[in-house]
């Protein structure tokens, strides 16, 4: 199933797994003119980069399916809670983003195509097939353009905000595969895990929020590799609850 916002991938299933990408894409509808050079579109900037080909190969497994956000974070950042600045972006990591600079009713006109509508499908979503686990997934940048000295050695990190039921066992079991595991690393889930906080969080739902450093799934075979550990680590997470 394919929306103007968000994508659908595989059939969810009661009790299985539901993977949630809110960046999982670069594209840029026709009508919409962000005034930028189209290489980034390529770039962290606008999508998180090998997020899309892990959550597809995940969707193809027994029990999962994907929720995957279709509008790039550059025509709106649907992690981010609605009142955020950041939700529209005007500049990100060192790149203006003129076509963001919208009118007050301009700019409840791209909330009412994009962030509302994810957020009511994915709502919906889960009040309909109620999984037995959430898998959030991102990808981070080895280091930021902005600032390269800042080196991260992460090959994955674990957020989370209040509820780290699912973290506490996961990490453990990523380090036991020789992984270097951040623990609400390379930024804390305490700071950024806003579409978490609303459709998990605040309804008791148990997830996993994983981070994967982009240069371990730039490829398909990094992918594939990624795609196979994440689904023996969500069937492991899932069993206690």
């Amino acid at each position: 199933m394919t929306q103007d916002t968000f994508r659908l991938v595989g059939t969810p299933r009661f009790g299985g797994v539901l993977v949630v990408a809110d960046h999982a894409s670069n594209r840029v509808p026709e009508d919409i003119d962000l005034g930028i050079d189209p290489a980034l579109l390529s770039q962290h900037v606008a999508v998180d980069i090998g997020v899309r080909e892990v959550a597809e190969g995940l969707a193809t497994r027994a029990g999962f399916a994907a929720f995957l956000c279709n509008a790039s974070r550059l025509v709106c950042d649907c992690n981010r809670d609605e009142d955020a600045l950041g939700i529209l972006p005007l500049a990100s990591d060192g790149h203006a983003i003129p076509g963001n600079d919208l009118t007050p009713v301009q700019r409840e006109v791209r909330l009412d195509r994009f962030f509302r509508p994810y957020h009511a499908a994915l709502a919906a979503q889960l009040d309909s097939v109620s999984p037995g686990l959430i898998l959030s997934l991102h990808s981070f940048t080895p280091q930021l353009a902005s600032d390269p000295e800042q080196q991260r050695p992460w090959q994955v990190g674990v957020l989370y905000n209040d509820d780290d039921r699912a973290a506490r066992i996961a990490i453990p079991l990523l380090e036991a595969e020789g992984l270097i595991v951040g623990d609400q690393q390379p930024y804390s889930g305490k700071l950024l895990n806003a579409t978490m906080n609303r459709h998990a969080e605040a309804e008791g739902r148990p997830y996993l929020g994983i981070e994967i450093r982009q240069d371990e799934i730039g490829d398909a075979a990094g992918q594939a590799v990624w795609a196979e550990r994440l689904a023996r680590l969500c069937y492991q997470v899932a069993l206690h609850f």
